[in-house]
This record gives structure tokens, sequence and C-alpha cells, in this order.
């Protein structure tokens, strides 16, 4: 991400969780002449205890120096989560970039880099469809169940086996989760997360334009994701053999030095969701990666 870029991600996150708190909620009065919904930029600045010009310089993507005193005051004023916090100095202070920049250079991780004991976990996990994904959401590697419930991946070339690629081209996807958006927005708040912590990868702009030039649907979805290294997703769908299934989405970043992750699809407790995943996959077979 350059400069620019940074910046204006920075102004677009700033002006959309400031359009989240209501002036109520804030202590402020409501009025009658808003003209949209949210708190103002002074009412920001106010709360935060910094001049409305600077935030507003801030909020316009200006390049100016913000010192980590100043933008926990923004991120208290805004109530950011813990992930949204992180993704506001990531953007905010160029000096953080430095951290995820010795990064960009790595070469893509394969299926070769799942471990033995990864993949005896996933074998293990037959009743929860799960998915080994990289920092840029690339598919690595799977288990049988997600073969089964979601689509057999190894049948997708290997260069567009992307989670967030294949959730927009995908028709099949689109037609299995009753609550499509929710799914799609599940991963674009991990994919916000690594955007800003790799501020310095220009693959992350190249990929946003792409799936926006293609996908229309894609920039309202991904200028109203949140913000979550590990959002709480409960899925519905309606699968071709297997009918209504709910999924628990638990998404964990494995320990070391990658920057793999593991997004588990547990069987929801109150459905008989597990039983008929026992009955689609039939006998027991290896682990798919």
């Amino acid at each position: 991400m350059n400069q620019s870029a940074r910046l204006a991600a920075l102004s677009t996150f700033l002006k959309t969780q400031r359009s989240k708190i209501s002036p109520e909620s804030a202590g402020l009065p409501a009025g009658t002449r808003r003209r949209t919904p949210g708190l103002r930029r002074e009412e920001v600045a106010a709360i935060a205890g910094v001049s409305t010009t600077w935030y507003t310089w801030l909020e316009q993507g200006r390049d100016i120096q913000a010192s980590p005193a100043v933008l926990d005051a923004i991120a208290s004023a805004l109530r950011l989560t813990h992930d949204e916090r992180n993704y506001l100095y990531d953007l905010a202070l160029e000096s953080s970039s430095l951290a995820g920049s010795s990064a960009v250079e790595q070469n893509p991780y394969t299926q070769d880099d799942i471990s033995p004991p990864l993949r005896k976990i996933l074998q293990e996990l037959r009743q929860c469809p799960s998915i080994v994904s990289d920092r840029r959401c690339q598919i690595v590697g799977w288990n049988e169940a997600a073969s089964h419930v979601f689509l057999d991946f190894s049948q997708v070339p290997e260069e567009e086996r992307n989670m967030i690629r294949v959730l927009f081209t995908r028709q099949e996807l689109r037609r299995l989760a009753v609550n499509w958006k929710e799914f799609a927005s599940g991963y674009l708040s991990i994919f916000r997360a690594y955007y800003g912590q790799y501020v310095e990868d220009n693959w992350y702009d190249r990929f946003l334009k792409e799936m926006t030039e293609l996908h229309p649907d894609f920039q309202e979805l991904w200028e109203h994701s949140q913000v979550s290294t590990a959002p709480e997703v409960v899925l519905e769908f309606r699968h071709a053999k297997a009918g209504k299934m709910l999924f628990h989405l638990t998404s964990l970043q494995l320990q070391g030095g990658s920057d793999l992750r593991c997004s588990i699809y547990t069987p929801a407790p109150e459905s008989s969701t597990e039983a008929k995943l026992v009955k689609l996959m039939g006998p027991a077979r290896g682990a798919t990666l």
C-alpha cells in the first residue's frame, strides 16, 4: 500500500466509524439539521480533546503527524475495538508498517507448508469443515469436510484459490449460504485486519482494485466491513444434498513465524448439522490438502 492509498484507507475508516455512533449514545443532542448519520467531525474532535481542524485534516487523508497518545484519544472517542485500534495505528503511524515490510518479499505459501501435525489436526476435525489460509486469504489447505460442504478446492486453479475471490466468483457458494453477506463479511473483516498490518504490500491494493472492477457488490461490502482477526459468525447453509446446515465460525491464528490461519466451521450444537455431515461424508477417509 503506497502512502496515498494508506491515507485514503485511513480517511474512509474514520468516516465509517464516525457514522456508526449516534449523538444520543455519545451524550449529545440529536438536533434537527443533521444531513448524515453519526457524529460530526467537530464532535469527535471535542470528545477526543483535539482541535477540529487537526481532526478534519486527519479524516481528509492529509499527510500529518499523529502521536500514539492522540490516536488513543480518537480510538476511544470512536469506540474502537482492539482490532480496530490496531488497524487505526497501522494506517496512521508510518513506522508501524516496518513490522510488516519484511514479510512483503516472502514467497507465497503452498500446501507443502502445511506441517504434519497440522495435517493430522485437519484430519481429526472430521465433522468440522476447516480451511487454512495465509495473510492474503489464499487457501493453502483444507480438510475433507470442507470439500463436501463448500466445494472441491483442488478443482480451483491454484492462482485463483483465494477465499475472498471464490466467495464472489463461485456461484455455488452464493447459492449455498443463506446469509452469504455475513459469510463474505466475516472473511473481509479478517482481510481488512491484514490489510492494515501489511501496509507496505502493494498486492492488497491491486487485489482490491481487481475485485471492485469485476464484482459490483464487492465495494459496498468492503467499505462497510469491520476489522476483526476473529469474527464471530453463524452461517446458515442450504446444501444441495444435506439440506439446512448451521455452522459457527472460529478463526484461529496459527502460532509460530507464519501468517497462516485456520478457519473452523463447527456444527451448531442445537441443530442436526453434524448428523447430516456424517451421512454426507460416508465412510472415513483421510484429510484433503
